[in-house]
């Protein structure tokens, strides 16, 4: 079986050529990073310290665990009294891949969470922005091979986003399709 790396060199590079006529194989758009991202304001809002302390330790683990990489707490920017949420507080936690991990996160998603993910039936072409790049949601994370059902304490979200330097729906899709997402057109 062909790693993501070496597919998208060997066999994505030249059907992106030879369909949107580029001239060179460097003009053919690539996966820039991927984002995984997550909010838990909503289950730390209304408890003690302590246990916001326990849930968010939690989750960064559960995401280092499926990322393969450190987690990140990210803060409210601002206080929101009827969310109960003040400034600075950490309401979420996302990680930045780019490189290999990226690449191994790809293929994990493409052929393991996806298919494990609850009434899945394809990506839908509307997930695709304007710039080429992909936006996705999993609805738990148990989805993920690394986290067992029942250890995990909390279930959470995420948000996949797969950035490319694709210039267009068109070809972000072409290429995306290419590497083996399963968009449903």
């Amino acid at each position: 079986m062909l790693r993501l790396k070496d597919k998208y060199q060997k066999e994505v590079v030249p059907a992106m050529m030879e369909k949107f006529g580029y001239k060179s194989s460097m003009a053919v758009p690539g996966v820039l990073k991927v984002v995984v991202n997550t909010g838990f304001g909503r289950q730390v809002v209304g408890k003690s310290g302590e246990e916001q302390k326990k849930i968010q330790e939690g989750i960064v683990s559960d995401l280092t665990a499926i990322c393969g990489q450190r987690a990140v707490l990210t803060a409210a920017k601002k206080s929101i009294s009827s969310f109960k949420i003040r400034q600075g507080m950490p309401i979420g936690a996302r990680v930045t891949l780019r490189g290999k991990r990226m690449y191994d996160f790809i293929e994990k998603v493409i052929n393991v969470a996806l298919p494990r993910s609850r009434d899945f039936q394809g990506i839908g072409i509307k997930s695709i922005d304007k710039q080429g790049s992909l936006t996705i949601a999993i609805k738990e994370q148990i989805a993920f091979p690394e986290v067992s059902p029942e250890r995990a304490r909390q279930i959470f979200g995420l948000e996949i986003t797969v950035a490319t330097n694709a210039k267009t729906r068109e070809k972000g899709f072409g290429l995306l399709k290419l590497l083996g997402f399963p968009i449903k057109a």
